[in-house]
């Protein structure tokens, strides 16, 4: 029985969050993932569909990681066939990139179709003396065809690689395709996706198995289209998807993919906290502090320590900026010791707006702006009233020439500080 391994999205040299254990763990993602079911699975060869790296350029670092992943499987004699996604294609009017670093130096089977300035087929098969080719036929009985990044031309070119398909010498009974690419409805805001019916050249072509790269989130159509997600989540958005890598039984019935996720992963927290208005900041901090501590009970035990995202919301009935967030923030990375903590303050001051009447004096316009302003805050909301005569008095005694200091002393009888 034949099985393969399907990945995608691997993204090796993360380097978003300024964070270097961060980056490591798309490096320890890819290789716990390569050992348990490619390695320790013994199949027969790896698709890895687009974006092996983050970036097209990469640091010395990134380029051991990938060395040290593909050569286990060179070890294992397990071929590894790869296409280029849009962070790691080559920059246009280039005849080069890392990927193709890699498959000259034997590591892995770079598959894309030809050139057609240069005229020739577009679709000839893999050259082991020139490393060079846009599929492979293998002893197992699957033959694995490539393509390029295509962007928004990929509905038309999917109807060029569909035709040249349809002219290529018989061959495997199973045609597997890597395509870099996603279907719409998949995630929001996603312009230029793919529609279903888009596809349907390459099944009539003869595909079996599309295997296909770019969305971060694992989902499949009509038996014959799978796109496994990434292996690491991109951001803490991306943390509710599933995702993982498809190993795939190749039997007399047809394929059997089965989604795989058990593998080296960052757990990622996102915590809320909503404010009603009422509370000081001190409690605010500490609601805070209680949430932290109620969502690490929730890791199994022996997780890596997480990403933890938490936000406040709802409103506070101080001035905003009277809340540390930095303070608070590191707290929390302390407290918990998460990787790192990103806290999000959506909270907004309470506001309050006593409707004004028409014909209203000068003196009760006055009054209730003052009202409004105390009622706002935490520590005067009780005493509102009082406190919206007092500074009207205030106002008066200041314009009527008072002097300095019984204005100190007036203001500290109104807030009672001797008290």
């Amino acid at each position: 029985m034949t099985r393969f391994l399907h990945i995608a999205d691997i993204h090796l040299g993360f380097d978003r969050y300024n964070s270097p254990e961060r980056t490591k763990d798309f490096f320890y993602a890819l290789q716990a993932t390569l050992d348990k079911y490619a390695v320790q699975a013994e199949v027969d060869f790896v698709v890895i569909a687009g974006d092996l790296f983050e970036h097209r350029n990469i640091k010395p670092a990134t380029l051991n990681q990938a060395q040290i992943c593909l050569q286990a499987l060179q070890k294992a004699n397990i071929p590894v066939f790869a296409i280029e996604g849009n962070h790691d294609n080559r920059p246009y009017g280039t005849t080069t990139s890392w990927l193709k670093y890699l498959s000259e130096w034997g590591l892995l089977m770079l598959l894309e179709p030809q050139d057609p300035k240069l005229g020739g087929d577009f679709l000839v098969p893999w050259n082991p003396q020139t490393r060079t080719g846009s599929y492979y036929d293998l002893d197992c009985g699957v033959r694995v065809i490539g393509s390029n990044w295509y962007g928004s031309t990929a509905p038309r070119a999917i109807e060029q690689m569909a035709a040249a398909i349809q002219d290529l010498p018989p061959g495997p009974d199973t045609t597997v395709l890597m395509f870099h690419h996603g279907l719409e409805g998949q995630i929001a805001r996603y312009a230029g996706a793919l529609r279903y019916t888009d596809l349907l050249p390459l099944r009539a072509a003869g595909v079996d198995y599309l295997a296909l790269g770019h969305i971060h989130r694992q989902y499949e159509a009509e038996g014959w289209v799978f796109n496994p997600g990434s292996l690491e989540a991109n951001n803490v958005e991306e943390s509710v998807h599933r995702r993982g890598a498809y190993l795939v039984e190749v039997t007399d019935q047809g394929l059997r993919p089965e989604l795989q996720t058990d593998y080296v992963q960052r757990p990622i927290l996102r915590l809320e906290v909503s404010a009603k208005g009422d509370e000081t900041v001190d409690e605010l901090r500490a609601q805070c502090h209680e949430a932290v501590v109620a969502g690490m009970k929730r890791l199994p035990e022996g997780a890596l320590n997480p990403i933890l995202e938490l936000r406040i919301t709802g409103q506070v009935g101080f001035d905003r900026l009277e809340l540390d967030t930095r303070s608070l923030q590191e707290e929390l990375r302390e407290s918990s010791e998460a990787l790192f903590v990103l806290l999000k303050y959506d909270a907004e001051a309470v506001a309050y707006q006593t409707p004004i009447v028409e014909g209203q004096n000068r003196l009760a316009i006055e009054q209730a702006i003052f009202m409004d302003m105390l009622a706002a805050h935490h520590d005067y909301k009780s005493k509102a009233e009082p406190l919206a005569l007092g500074l009207t008095d205030l106002k008066d005694r200041q314009l009527g020439g008072a002097d300095e200091t019984d204005l100190y002393q007036f203001v500290g009888q109104l807030l009672d500080l001797d008290r």
